[in-house]
């Protein structure tokens, strides 16, 4: 049976959708990507409003990310670098803090810094030449304990624990009290220390739209949501249906499967609200960190700190709440204005526009970094994709999509063309 005649399909058209697309076309097949909105990217979208390009949630790429230097092209993406470090906004003033040794610019500011004791300043030095060395295979099989216990276990303060590995951390994890694994603190902190934070000069979608154009042979079909999956059959939300040979759900699977519905995914949500103003109380591209544990607002970002493709009228702020509210949303701006003036002293900011994500990151125990392809399997015909099988993050996302693509392959592979000359499939 020749390799076109098979039907291959993917369920989402995110990030992993797109690596397994990739892995099955440089393999000679020809998947289709069925997606349920009408663009790539998954989590990993932008829009432009007013001139600006907002994110769907403020995000950024570790360049440091196997994966990524795997798949991505990081010249064609345009990065633009931020610094490694951070605005904290206490008690109404601002102080930097970051690594010198990677910017040597942040040198005197942090030792200036009034953030942590000195102590906790060795301490992070030490800690970062002991994730410098640990592999990621090491960090990933070390027992898991929360990020504050891990934190409070090497001896930090409770202030700087308060001050800086809080707020930041909670902006990366999107939960505010760090009990997230620490095996994603040590593997996020080791991937900040090998590598440059940075964002597309186009926007996060640029990455997903550089995996679309990166596809020759295949086929999509958007704003096509899927019901369920029976028996390789794909049922479709206006009562159609096509037949699968195989099919990759590089999405939440639980819905869409039976016997799966009692496995589903729990996720963490956040809410990220864009502001333009009229001028930027943060001048570098640094991350501005609120310090004070009844703040609501926990980071924001000047997106015209760095190079972008469309630029507005004035200066484009991101503010990310990752802490529960029952506010509606005319309460959650008015309560966000309130608090940009108190603890930052941003006057008049004007709303653009309130991005709330429901299943910004999954909720996971047991982080994992790998999986092997057979693991993706879930029947004869059914493979599984998505950061949710491993840790809350793109090089996850961008591995599981791989290792599920290689899942159908070796299925093809062992059963049905092996070509016994070359042992190459056919």
């Amino acid at each position: 049976m020749k390799k076109s005649a098979y039907n291959i399909h993917i369920i989402g058209a995110g990030i992993s959708g797109l690596i397994a697309a990739k892995v099955l076309e440089d393999h000679g097949y020809t998947p289709t990507i069925i997606e349920a909105s009408g663009t790539v990217g998954g989590r990993v979208k932008s829009e432009i409003v007013n001139g600006y390009t907002l994110d769907h949630g403020f995000q950024v790429l570790l360049t440091s990310y196997p994966a990524a230097q795997k798949y991505l092209d990081f010249e064609e993406l345009e990065i633009q670098e931020l610094l490694p470090g951070a605005a904290i906004f206490k008690k109404g003033k601002s102080q930097t803090v970051g690594d010198p040794l990677r910017k040597l610019s942040l040198l005197f500011p942090t030792l200036r810094s009034s953030i942590g004791t000195f102590t906790d300043k060795i301490k992070i030095l030490r800690l970062n030449r002991r994730l410098q060395k640990k592999s990621i295979q090491e960090i990933f099989k070390t027992s898991e304990k929360s990020t504050l216990q891990y934190l409070q276990d090497l001896g930090f303060s409770n202030e700087i624990i308060s001050d800086f590995f809080t707020p930041f951390f909670s902006g990366i994890f999107l939960e505010p009290s760090l009990e997230t694994s620490s095996r994603m603190f040590e593997f996020v902190y080791k991937m900040f220390g090998d590598g440059l934070a940075v964002l597309p000069k186009s926007g996060m979608q640029a990455i997903s739209n550089q995996l679309k154009n990166n596809l020759s042979h295949t086929k999509f079909r958007f704003n096509t949501p899927v019901k369920s999956i029976k028996n390789k059959m794909l049922l479709f939300q206006d009562g159609s249906e096509i037949k699968s040979d195989f099919t990759i759900i590089a999405t939440d699977a639980s819905p869409l499967i039976a016997n799966l519905k009692n496995q589903e995914t729990s996720w963490k949500s956040c809410d990220t609200l864009y502001f333009e103003t009229a001028n930027k109380i943060i001048e570098r591209p640094i991350i501005g960190l609120i310090a004070d544990s009844n703040a609501l607002i926990n980071n924001l970002f000047y997106h015209t700190s760095v190079t972008t493709a469309t630029k507005g009228a004035q200066e484009l702020l991101s503010v990310t709440v990752v802490k529960q509210h029952d506010l509606n949303e005319a309460e959650l701006i008015e309560k966000v204005i309130q608090e940009l003036e108190v603890f930052c002293g941003i006057l008049n900011p004007k709303f653009i526009k309130r991005f709330q994500i429901h299943k910004a990151l999954p909720k996971l125990d047991n982080l994992l970094y790998e999986i092997s392809s057979t693991e993706t399997k879930l029947t004869a015909s059914l493979f599984l994709a998505g950061d949710q099988l491993l840790n809350g993050s793109l090089n996850a996302a961008m591995i599981s999509g791989e290792r599920a693509a290689m899942g159908v392959l070796g299925t093809l592979h062992d059963g049905y063309i092996m070509d016994e000359l070359t042992s190459e499939p056919s």
